[in-house]
C-alpha cells in the first residue's frame, strides 16, 4: 500500500477542526470521504490516530506525533499549490481569505461571483488564521482577535454585540418583568427552563453572556445542537426557543419580527472586528475590494 498525500491533508484538517464535518467543509469534500481517508491512513500506519466522541475527534498520542511531523511539509505543499496553481484566466490574481463560516455566509457569499479575481475562502479557529496569515498562507483575515506579530497589522472596522434572542412565538413577558424588578437570579432560573439552541462547534457566546450577566458558569445543556449560528437563526425564526448570538447575524430577522431581541444584558458584550493583513502584500487592490464589501454591510 502506498501513502496517499490526500490522506495526510485530510488528517491535518481533522486535527485542526476537531470534527469530521469541520474537516469536510474545509476541504470541500464529503464527510464519508473524510472518514475513508482517515480509515485508510490508520490502516497504513497501523495506529489509531483519533479517539472518536460524539462532539469531537480527540487525537491520540500517535496522532499528535504524526501531526507535528507532517504540519510543516503539508503547509508548504498547500502554499505551493496556491502559488503555482494555473488559473483558467491569464494573470488573474488569487487571494486567500480566512473568517468564520457565519461571517462569510452573511457578508461575502453573495458577492463572490462579482469579484474580478480568484478567492480561496478558509474557515477555522482564529489563532490558526493568524498563524497562517503570518506564514503567507492567507492574505486577509476577519477576526475579533489580534496578535503582536510585527509583520501583521489590524484595522478595526465594525463591532458585533452578543445578545439574547428568541423565536417570535416565545413568551418573554415573565423574563422582562423579572429583569425590570432586578430579580436576576430568578430570571436565570426562568431562562434555564426554556428551550435552547447552540452550535456544534462551541458555546463560547452563551458561556460568556451567562458568566457576565448572571455571575456564575452556565449549568445547563442546550436542547438542540445545530451546525452553525446561521442554522440557529433559521430554526428560531417564527418559532420558540432562545440562543445567544452576534447581533449582526440576525438583524433582518429581528427587524421583520421573526426573531425577538430578548435582552442585551446588564453588561453589554461587544467584540471589535478587525481586518488582519501582512504589512507588505502584493494584493492591496484585491484586499481593498473585499474590505469595501465588509465595510458597506457591517458598519
Amino acid at each position: 500500500m502506498l501513502l496517499n498525500l490526500e490522506w495526510l491533508r485530510t488528517f491535518k484538517a481533522i486535527y485542526e477542526h476537531g470534527t469530521l464535518t469541520g474537516a469536510a467543509q474545509a476541504l470541500y469534500i464529503s464527510q464519508p470521504g473524510v472518514s475513508l481517508h482517515l480509515n485508510s491512513l490508520e490502516a497504513f500506519t497501523g495506529y489509531k490516530l483519533f479517539d472518536r466522541s460524539a462532539k469531537k475527534m480527540v487525537p491520540t498520542e500517535r496522532g499528535k506525533v504524526l501531526y507535528n511531523f507532517v504540519l510543516e511539509p503539508i503547509s508548504k505543499l498547500e502554499s505551493a499549490e496556491q502559488l503555482f496553481h494555473r488559473s483558467t484566466v491569464a494573470d488573474r490574481a488569487t487571494i486567500s481569505i480566512g473568517m468564520c463560516f457565519e461571517t462569510f455566509q452573511f457578508t461575502l457569499e453573495k458577492h463572490i461571483s462579482s469579484l474580478p479575481f480568484n478567492a480561496i475562502i478558509k474557515f477555522g479557529e482564529y489563532p490558526q488564521m493568524i498563524h497562517d496569515l503570518d506564514k503567507g498562507l492567507l492574505d486577509l483575515i476577519i477576526t475579533p482577535q489580534r496578535s503582536d506579530d510585527k509583520n501583521l497589522e489590524y484595522k478595526a472596522f465594525s463591532q458585533e454585540r452578543i445578545v439574547l434572542v428568541c423565536g417570535s412565538k416565545s413568551n418573554i413577558k415573565p423574563l422582562k418583568t423579572l429583569l425590570k424588578n432586578g430579580k436576576t437570579e430568578e430570571a436565570a432560573s426562568w431562562l434555564k427552563q426554556q428551550l435552547w439552541y447552540s452550535t456544534a462547534a462551541d458555546m463560547e457566546h452563551l458561556r460568556k453572556f451567562w458568566q457576565v450577566n448572571f455571575r456564575h458558569h452556565i449549568d445547563f445543556k442546550p436542547n438542540y445542537i445545530v451546525p452553525n449560528i446561521s442554522s440557529i437563526v433559521r430554526c428560531l425564526s417564527g418559532s420558540q426557543g432562545f440562543s445567544v448570538v452576534p447581533d449582526f447575524l440576525c438583524r433582518e430577522e429581528i427587524a421583520s419580527g421573526r426573531l425577538l431581541l430578548a435582552w442585551e444584558g446588564n453588561h453589554v458584550l461587544e467584540n471589535t472586528l478587525y481586518f488582519g493583513t501582512r504589512k507588505k502584500t502584493m494584493y492591496e487592490k484585491e484586499i481593498g475590494r473585499v474590505k469595501d464589501i465588509f465595510e458597506q454591510h457591517m458598519l
